[in-house]
């Protein structure tokens, strides 16, 4: 768990930023989790990112952002501004002060005993930061530059919706809804992942930074002296499957749990690999609550999932039957537009 406590003032100016540079980041990570199959949505795209990787030779220098679970901040800085292109943000990155570097590796490496990986950001910082730089361009023009558009949208949407939230309702309210593994209580923010981890923040601004690819980690990056950023999943994952080929029926590749349940329903019985509220359902699918209560519903009905209360949630999971749905009839999903 990484537990944050947040002061009064830091609570006041929580704000909301998109951030293309954490994107990759958590994309890479959702890649090293699952060595074999990514998990849908993922799997498709993961797929193709796997061959960028495997033949893009420019693209190498972009692993480093996942070469330790705790890297330095100054490798994903945090967003210079509420809606930051790749560019601005490698901008940010390329011109990482020598003093900076210098004050951040101590608190995740000895300096005398530095892995290969990092020692060159200390001993040639121009060249590295180049380096890593033009890797992750690489990366980011093959692997997710042409899901971009309906990432972006959907991103678009999750600030709007969260803008409207932190108005009407105030950050208590906000963040006691972010997200299933990011927990509000007052004034602990907790984010729930094995990293044991806990600091204060005091008086220095709170910046929540949605993410199509959270799913890989959710990120913490508490160097920066005024500003503390987190990451959650953003609602609309699914369009990384919705922007693959459309499958014709019968033909190689078709969704068969699609065509027998209904696309929809199929894309809940998939995302039910791991019980889920109805609202978390709802935000990783980018659907209304509503929708999903009606799949739901109709899934309680033919026994394929059930339904639990765990304290003050309701949570969904798969039944025996569903999960032989999922895991038989549905073993073509990673082709399918889902």
């Amino acid at each position: 768990m990484i537990r944050i406590e947040l002061d009064e003032p830091t609570l006041a100016r929580t704000r909301i930023a998109t951030s293309p540079l954490w994107e990759v980041m958590t994309s890479l990570y959702v890649l090293k989790r699952h060595p074999g199959e990514a998990p849908w949505p993922y799997t498709g795209w993961a797929r193709h990112a796997r061959r960028v990787l495997a033949e893009v030779p420019e693209t190498a220098p972009a692993r480093l952002l996942t070469a330790d679970d705790r890297t330095p901040d100054f490798l994903t800085p945090v967003p210079p501004s509420p809606a930051p292109t790749l560019a601005e943000e490698l901008a940010v990155l390329r011109a990482t002060p020598a003093e900076v570097i210098a004050e951040q590796i101590p608190r995740y490496h000895d300096p005398d005993d530095l892995p290969d990986w990092l020692r060159p950001f200390v001993t040639e910082r121009p060249a590295a930061l180049d380096r890593l730089a033009d890797g992750i361009q690489a990366y980011w023009d093959a692997a997710i530059a042409p899901w971009w558009p309906v990432m972006r949208a959907a991103l678009d949407e999750e600030v709007l919706h969260r803008a409207r939230a932190l108005a009407a309702d105030g950050p208590d309210a906000l963040l006691a809804d972010l997200h299933e593994r990011v927990r509000w209580e007052e004034p602990v923010l907790t984010l729930v992942k094995p990293l044991e981890q806990s600091f204060r923040a005091v008086d220095k601004r709170l910046l929540l930074i949605p993410l199509i690819f959270s799913r890989g980690a959710l990120a913490c990056s508490s160097d920066h002296p005024e500003i503390v950023a987190v990451s959650y999943q953003a609602r609309g994952a699914v369009v990384l499957a919705e922007g693959e080929p459309t499958p014709t029926a019968g033909a190689p590749g078709t969704d068969r749990l699609a065509v027998l349940v209904g696309r929809r329903r199929a894309q809940v019985l998939r995302a039910l690999a791991r019980p889920a509220t109805t609202a978390g359902l709802a935000a990783t699918l980018g659907l209304a609550p509503s929708t999903v209560s009606e799949h739901l519903a109709a899934l309680l009905a033919a026994g394929v999932v059930h339904r639990r209360r765990v304290g003050r949630r309701v949570l969904y999971g798969l039944e025996p039957a569903g999960l032989a749905l999922v895991t038989l009839i549905g073993t073509d999903q990673a082709t399918a537009s889902a």
